[in-house]
């Protein structure tokens, strides 16, 4: 009995050290925004690190899509679009690639490849 309470003590020590290993990314410091791209290089994310869309209702969104649509700056018919004004977004390893949603802005610059270790 006394077995099963210290692992059960252990992991919960263990699920929070992960939690507090975990950062938080304001993705352009201050907002989601032309000019934007190239705000991942020299960062360290991490797996489970999250990354927040900050912008203004209707002016923007936040959309996800594969290496091809990023480089071609295209937003599928079928992609979901973010557009609450504050969009979270937890890092997977590897790398994520977003855009803005709205036609133009991908090109204005409006997109980020963070790569998570």
């Amino acid at each position: 009995m006394a077995l099963k309470k210290l692992v059960v003590v252990l992991l919960g020590v263990m699920l929070e050290s992960n939690k507090v290993d975990a950062t938080v990314w304001n993705v352009g410091d201050h907002g989601w925004t032309f000019d934007v791209q190239g705000w991942e290089s020299g960062k360290n994310f991490m797996a489970g690190d999250t990354l927040v869309f900050n912008y203004k209702v209707g002016d923007h969104s936040v959309t996800i899509v594969n290496e091809s649509n990023y480089k071609e700056c295209i937003v599928p018919e079928d992609a979901i679009i973010y557009s609450s004004g504050h969009d979270e977004f937890v890092l997977n390893k590897g790398i994520t690639y977003f855009t803005c949603g709205i036609l133009g802005h991908c090109t204005a610059g409006m997109h980020i490849a963070p790569y998570a270790a």
